[in-house]
């Protein structure tokens, strides 16, 4: 006997991403803006560190001078002051005199830190508004439960994200410390001079060489930070993608239920067909073709310009539409190729046109000698 177990299952179970489908569809313009709007944009953190540093080290090099005056300034005052102190107050240093050379210091240390402070912040706003645009929006600031979720929470951990961030540190890791190796290598034979070099020339030689491995190992950075942008962009519209289903979805809620706009289309036709059948009894002719096609006229002399079609149809309505003229002593007159052109030509509430003027006077002529009180 051939035995066969026959198993039920369904396709669906093996979509990627659940009962929608799998997301293989871009995302509309509609969830990027929903998704902007809770804060969700492509951003890199290591773009805009990299630029930050990059600025830092040219700011250091422009600003060395400045940096290196007030700093010998400040020195020169407290050791300047220090005489007229230990002069003035013989019994040890008060609290006052203290509080003076603090606060000098801590001034001194703002100015000198003000350019590197406007500078990096100039930077990160610019390189900020590059990568996502301007718009402020709060809703990233608000708690969310789903965060305290342990089980979330240990997804985010061996996440995709979490593991090229932990490549993209050891990258970082191993750039710095291997350009930072050459660079003192290249500096190497000047090191071993020091101590034969003056305080000053010393100083800038230390500078020098820490501007230049600090250049490298920033642009190096902006390097690293272009990279995490591409992934950043990439892993964002991967994530931004819908299925079918959310897609016609979204449609449904913007545009309105296809089904439920049908039906609504279908009532309009109702209505007009309905108002314009009440318009047939007013009308002076109906044309046919004679069993497919009618096209009732009217016309009224000093009010249009030509006779206007009120009502039209075929098949059924027109049958309807010739019913309702034979009931109301309405004349129907058939003429195939007349009937046929006006129902082309004309929508209801419109004038003839001018080149059926001619066929039209005629039926109507015929009509005015049996009905001199024509409208």
């Amino acid at each position: 006997m051939d035995e066969r177990l026959i198993l039920q299952y369904n396709l669906q179970f093996f979509a990627k991403d659940g009962d929608g489908g799998e997301k293989t569809e871009p995302a509309t313009a509609k969830k990027l803006e929903k998704a902007r709007e809770e804060g969700q944009v492509t951003k890199s953190q290591e773009l805009g560190n990299a630029a930050s540093l990059v600025a830092l080290f040219i700011a250091l090099r422009v600003f060395i001078s400045f940096v290196g005056e007030r700093m010998v300034g400040s020195f020169t005052r407290i050791f300047n002051a220090i005489p007229d102190v230990v002069a003035t107050d013989r019994k040890g240093l008060s609290t006052t005199t203290v509080s003076s050379v603090i606060l000098d210091s801590i001034l001194q240390i703002l100015i000198m830190c003000a350019p590197f402070f406007i500078i990096g912040v100039v930077v990160a706003f610019i390189v900020t508004v590059v990568q996502v645009k301007l718009k402020v929006t709060l809703k990233p600031l608000m708690p969310k439960f789903s965060k305290f979720n342990p089980v979330n929470g240990f997804k985010r951990i061996f996440s995709t994200q979490s593991i090229f961030n932990l490549l993209l540190s050891i990258v970082k890791i191993i750039l710095i410390f291997y350009i930072a190796y050459m660079s003192i290598k290249d500096h190497a034979n000047e090191l071993f001079i020091l101590y034969d070099l003056s305080l000053w020339q010393a100083i800038g030689l230390i500078g020098d060489i820490i501007i230049d491995t600090g250049l490298r190992i920033a642009l190096v950075y902006i390097i690293v930070g272009i990279a995490d942008y591409i992934f950043q962009r990439h892993k964002f519209n991967e994530d931004m993608k819908m299925t079918k289903k959310e897609i016609k979805d979204e449609y449904k809620d913007a545009e309105g239920d296809p089904q439920i706009k049908g039906q609504q289309r279908q009532r309009m036709r109702e209505a007009s067909m309905r108002r314009m059948m009440q318009d047939v009894p007013k009308a002076d002719v109906v044309i046919t073709n004679p069993t497919h096609v009618a096209v009732a006229l009217t016309y009224n002399v000093g009010e249009s310009g030509a006779p206007v079609v009120i009502a039209k149809g075929i098949d059924f309505l027109a049958e309807r539409i010739k019913e309702v003229a034979r009931d109301n002593d309405i004349l129907v007159k058939e003429d195939v190729y007349l009937a046929r052109s006006l129902y082309a030509a004309c929508d209801i509430g419109q004038e003839i046109p001018p080149e059926l003027y001619e066929a039209v006077a005629v039926i109507l002529a015929e009509i005015n000698r049996f009905n001199p009180n024509l409208r």
